[in-house]
């Protein structure tokens, strides 16, 4: 058992390559500012075309996709899973193998949320911040599969995934601060989100709340309680790493909170005139006497390409909940 967590600890934070990592324009692919640019826009672009060919065509079903957003989703569970578990080895060994240089000064959460001055780009945990970079480009396919079972293209998506490129690209740029916390909650956030759409994509049972949406919501406070510990520790300390970039990532954060919160609200109001319209017509039966079918707007889905209910005719969604719950919704 030892032995096995010795190499199982050596894979993901002791090999050479993850040790001798160092960010470069020379030497890492995807590190230029062109690349960042050029793949942003051709991205944007694509999906703009994608959806103005559906709109051309007029093609009112979803183009079916087979088994292609289940394996993309279990593919994302394991990848976001493995970096979780990466940077979180790789931290604890970065804290022991550096403390000496700067525990007179920070505990090993601030350093957590607060590099010292001079940080550069390399070594373990940087390594684990270049995967994730990387792995963005593989979200930016939910868009895709969005456009072409939804027939809908959303700006909130646009540049969501957009800006989630751009930071994580800023993290490895600059050295930012706050990094390793942020990859470690959205890692975690976005294994549980992808395993659960997996698991609703191979036919078994959903939630019967939002799934999704909360773990969205408890992402973007952990996400705005970090920031306020990066600002408090860079008066308080000194200065923290990559503080520019910070300030860069924290209005675009800002300006994804607002977009998601406007959103959530319009969802949550349609949701009640629908109920209330509903509860004076008939119920839409479900599965069996003691379930109650209530017919709920398909736009949550929109939200960060989540699109984790099933689609029925005409754009709407069945949520089958007890009839004695409808209060809840």
């Amino acid at each position: 058992m030892g032995t096995a967590i010795q190499k199982f600890t050596f894979w993901l934070s002791e090999h050479p390559l993850i040790i001798g990592f160092r960010w470069s324009h020379t030497q890492s692919w995807g590190s230029t500012w062109s690349f960042l640019f050029t793949s942003i826009t051709a991205y944007i672009t694509l999906s703009i075309f994608l959806h103005l060919v559906l709109v051309l065509f007029r093609r009112r079903r979803p183009v079916p996709l087979g088994p292609i957003p289940a394996i993309h989703s279990l593919a994302m569970a394991l990848i976001s899973f493995t970096i979780f578990v990466g940077i979180l080895f790789s931290a604890g060994a970065e804290i022991r193998d550096t403390r000496w240089f700067w525990r007179r000064s920070k505990t090993p959460l601030q350093w957590l949320l607060c590099f010292p001055l001079g940080t550069r780009p390399s070594g373990r945990v940087f390594f684990w911040s270049y995967a994730f970079y990387l792995s963005r480009f593989l979200h930016l396919f939910r868009t895709f599969f969005s456009i072409l079972r939804r027939r809908k293209l959303s700006f909130f998506q646009l540049f969501n995934q957009s800006i989630l490129v751009c930071m994580s690209f800023l993290w490895l740029e600059f050295s930012q601060s706050f990094q390793v916390l942020a990859i470690l909650s959205t890692t975690l956030v976005h294994s549980v989100v992808y395993g659960y759409r997996f698991w609703t994509a191979i036919g078994l049972r959903s939630a019967c709340f939002p799934f999704v949406v909360n773990c969205q919501i408890l992402l973007l406070a952990c996400n705005l309680v970090c920031h306020f510990g990066v600002l408090s520790l860079h008066f308080m300390k000194g200065g923290c790493n990559g503080i520019g970039a910070w300030v860069f990532n924290s209005v675009l954060n800002a300006a994804i909170l607002l977009l998601f919160l406007n959103f959530y609200v319009k969802v949550h109001l349609r949701k009640r005139m629908v109920a209330v319209i509903e509860n004076e017509s008939t119920a839409h039966s479900c599965s069996g006497d003691s379930m109650r079918g209530i017919v709920v707007e398909a736009a949550v889905g929109v939200l960060l390409g989540q699109h984790d209910h099933k689609e029925m005719k005409g754009g709407r969604t069945f949520l089958c909940l007890p009839s004695t719950n409808r209060s809840a919704i």
